[in-house]
């Protein structure tokens, strides 16, 4: 009788052994399926202020590293076709590059991106004038955008994602726009490889808002140019320009080198004769978004055939702006000391229309006094069998 009571305590034992053991395992399974987020310094500006970079993992390697100067993805690694990660983002190794003249690389844009004719708007019969800092229009939120100051950032941790939430508040006729305006932009990275950016805003004047990021993306880990990647826009009209890249008025798609409707290459017409092009340098226009029921709407898909890599964009605005990258020109020496010649990145920036307000006919970018600004745009990476 003793030595069954003995057998049956052993056996007891073991089990609890055997238990500890598959909970340590399954704990260390979870800890290294688990996202995580680092920060890290990344020196400071000028004027004296602290700049720090977050590094963003997800449980199936993608790492994108953001600094809290103008909220800028820095740094985005992705993998091929063959699980070789690389960055597919044009940026820079250190905060000068980025305190120095830039094209906005990878930064949040706001208050308003894009441009507004003459950089002149009216609400309620009171005209306000902004900067003009591009071809007699504002652009990209005047001289001191909201890409060139410094956010508070907070990491966020769950099971299957994280994320980075950045604040800042734009005093009132800050670059001359109305209503001091408290500001959010989070970038959610989870383990379905996904990268949501999610904006929220809130003013306690009558003002204007759209925001947008502007990273510039070369999916062959910006190897050469961006000509050969494969784009499809969901959209059947686009906004022509005029010859200061202010908006006309909306066209169709169909019978123009716009007509993205179906994966093409970028570079397959960009390079014919047309007055659209020319205006632009190439591709610079905003493409009206065919509207959809989903919250969500599928907005774009790009794909390097080279490398397999993929990404789907899908988003509450109503536009995408296409911008090919016209105004690189080998002058500026990215990360790992790569130049950055003439089209070696290009930009797809979920916004509302340029110049809307001034154009009643567009989709309106007023925000009233004590509203929430809201809107949400997902990136989803993966690899592409076929188009």
């Amino acid at each position: 009788m003793k030595k069954s009571i003995g057998i049956v305590t052993f056996a007891i034992a073991l089990g609890a052994c055997t238990n500890t053991a598959t909970k340590q395992e399954e704990d260390l399974s979870t800890a290294q399926n688990k996202p995580t987020i680092e920060k890290k310094a990344f020196g400071s500006t000028p004027s004296g202020e602290e700049v720090f970079e977050y590094t963003l993992k997800n449980a199936n390697g993608i790492e994108m590293g953001v600094i809290t100067y103008g909220g800028i993805i820095r740094t985005l690694l992705v993998p091929d076709r063959d699980g070789n990660f690389e960055d597919v983002v044009l940026g820079y190794d250190n905060l000068q590059g980025y305190l120095d003249e830039t094209p906005y690389f990878g930064a949040i844009i706001g208050r308003y991106g894009n441009r507004i004719a003459k950089g002149k708007f009216s609400l309620d019969g009171e005209e306000y004038e902004l900067a003009t800092n591009n071809i007699g229009n504002h652009l990209h939120g005047g001289i001191v955008g909201f890409d060139k100051v410094v956010w508070q950032g907070e990491a966020i941790e769950k099971d299957d994602e994280v994320a980075l939430k950045m604040t800042y508040t734009s005093e009132d006729m800050e670059e001359g726009y109305p209503g001091n305006l408290e500001v959010t932009v989070t970038y959610n990275l989870n383990n379905d490889d996904e990268l949501t950016f999610d904006y929220q805003a809130k003013s306690d004047k009558k003002t204007i808002v759209n925001l947008t990021n502007h990273a510039y993306y070369n999916l062959a880990g910006n190897k050469g140019d961006i000509l050969d990647h494969e784009l499809k826009i969901n959209a059947s009209t686009y906004l022509p320009v005029d010859e200061t890249l202010i908006p006309t008025e909306i066209t169709v798609v169909e019978g123009t080198p716009f007509d993205f409707q179906e994966f093409k290459k970028v570079g397959e017409d960009i390079d014919v004769e047309d007055v659209q092009l020319k205006n632009g340098g190439g591709y610079d226009h905003c493409w009206v978004l065919n509207e959809s029921p989903d919250s969500l709407n599928f907005a774009a898909s790009l794909v390097d055939p080279s490398s397999g890599r993929r990404m789907d964009i899908y988003t509450e605005e109503p536009g995408i702006q296409f911008y090919s990258g016209n105004f690189l020109d080998g002058k500026i020496t990215g990360k790992d000391s790569v130049t950055y010649e003439f089209r070696t990145g290009l930009c797809l920036e979920t916004q509302h229309f340029p110049d809307s307000p001034n154009r009643p006919e567009f989709p309106s970018t007023i925000l009233e006094a004590g509203e929430i600004y809201a809107t949400k745009t997902v990136t989803k990476f993966s690899i592409d069998s076929k188009n």
